[in-house]
């Protein structure tokens, strides 16, 4: 059954409940700015890139004392939700604020992830012309992979890396079925380090949209500086 989403649009969600830790920053990461814009900012503004996303929800730490303070809190489209203390938990309270046949598609974003490009968006996005389990972006494994010893800083054997990548976000999923599948993990007690991984869990497998390896996701001071620069070539 072929898909269309040419009137109802795509609900986004973005995950914002994190401290970010090893930023080893005064705030939040996903507060910290590049240029006049905070992470949250330029990561939301690249999911409005394409006019499919008319929404986006964003779930944020039950403490949070940052997101009403900035421009994005009085868009009309963009609204807040109290997120979990996972991941998972965070998205489920974000699709807990979609009202019924609001969208059949969500796309879930990463806060923190500020250089997503019109380009790898719209492929994505294509998906919802063909795929009943949707997908995300990724990008193949390039460098060398190692295992570590367990509970040691030390080298157990190389994994081959063919067929291995690196996954990105938006990760973009029928809406009910990431609702379910999020809500069977977490019953099963199962480590969900992304969504995709929880329909995995479920038996799914979404499909990998190649993307840019510059869509990096800001985690460590270093970060910071690259995805800067990143910008400053899109914007050019």
């Amino acid at each position: 059954m072929k898909t269309t989403l040419s009137t109802a649009g795509i609900i986004a969600v973005v995950p914002a409940a994190g401290i970010g830790s090893r930023m080893q920053s005064s705030c939040p990461k996903q507060y910290l700015s590049i240029g006049s814009k905070t992470l949250l900012e330029h990561s939301i503004a690249a999911l409005f890139q394409h006019p499919l996303i008319t929404k986006v929800i964003v779930a944020l730490h039950p403490d949070d004392d940052h997101f009403t303070s900035l421009p994005i809190a009085n868009d009309p489209r963009i609204s807040y939700v109290v997120g979990g203390a996972t991941r998972a938990e965070s998205v489920l309270a974000g699709l807990a604020a979609i009202a019924p046949q609001a969208s059949q598609w969500v796309v879930v974003h990463d806060a923190a992830r500020p250089c997503l490009t019109k380009d790898d968006l719209a492929r994505l996005l294509a998906l919802t012309t063909h795929s009943k389990v949707g997908g995300l972006l990724a990008t193949p494994v390039k460098d060398t992979m190692k295992r570590a010893i367990v509970g040691e800083s030390r080298v157990a054997h190389s994994v081959e890396r063919a067929d291995l990548w690196h996954a990105l976000t938006p990760q973009l999923f029928p809406l009910e079925l990431l609702r379910e599948c999020l809500q069977q993990a977490l019953y099963q007690g199962k480590a969900i380090t992304d969504e995709a991984s929880a329909l995995e869990h479920c038996g799914y497998h979404p499909e990998l949209v190649d993307g840019r390896s510059d869509n990096i996701k800001v985690t460590r001071p270093e970060d910071l500086a690259l995805a800067e620069f990143y910008l400053s070539q899109k914007n050019q």
